[in-house]
């Protein structure tokens, strides 16, 4: 057991905090001390403050998200505009703290797999730093074969564990023929699982789901 998960996306919006929000809580129902943590908002801080209360606000805010931009755009581009450096130290340090005081942490990234956090630093290098499985989130949806396809390749060639692909379901509305159709066809072409889907609305993690995660070794 690597003692935790990083939630990556396919793009931004794609229903990354649902997914790991949902996954905290039923650890924490399942008697895991779970937290959630976002190391890095930009614009408001709504993400983490989902995170913050799905971990029973065990933690402070300031150490659920550790660095906070106020301009509503990528971390490097918002840094740019708040001229100040993204601060890498302290969303490291935030990281270590949690892990150290809890037995299992859901790290959430910003935007998708290749954000750049500064001119030469993406998501995909933090995450890899952290040592920790990769699963991808990925909104079903028309796109989400190509999307899907190469977040996946971009992860297992930065040398991480890619542990599957979750289909979400961020918006409401009636299945069409790419959201009916798209799972089978990821489960024929990825070389990593297709561990479940979470559908709008849901109030907790479906049972199926979490057992997937458990058979292959990524959550207790």
């Amino acid at each position: 057991m690597h003692g935790g998960i990083f939630i990556s996306g396919t793009d931004t919006g794609v229903g990354k905090t649902y997914l790991s929000a949902l996954l905290v809580r039923a650890l924490r129902a399942a008697g895991v001390d779970a937290v959630g943590m976002k190391p890095f908002c930009c614009g408001d801080r709504e993400d983490a403050e989902l995170l913050w209360a799905a971990s029973d606000e065990a933690e402070d805010l300031g150490l659920i998200n550790p660095v906070w931009l106020r301009v509503p755009a990528a971390p490097y581009a918002a840094s740019l505009v708040e001229n100040r450096a993204l601060d890498l130290a302290t969303a490291r340090e935030a990281v270590e703290v949690l892990r150290s005081r809890h037995a299992f942490l859901v790290v959430e990234g910003v935007g998708g797999w290749r954000v750049p956090l500064t001119h030469d630093y993406c998501m995909s290098d933090f995450a890899t730093e952290l040592g920790l499985p990769v699963v991808v989130a990925a909104a079903n949806r028309l796109g989400a074969l190509n999307h899907t396809q190469l977040t996946v390749d971009a992860v297992l060639r930065r040398g991480a564990r890619c542990g599957g692909v979750v289909l979400t379901h961020p918006h409401a509305g009636e299945p069409d023929l790419a959201t009916v159709t798209n799972r089978g066809v990821l489960e024929q072409i990825l070389t990593v699982p297709v561990l479940g889907e979470v559908l709008h609305g849901e109030a907790s993690l479906a049972s199926s789901l979490l057992e997937r995660l458990r058979a292959e070794g990524l959550v207790p």
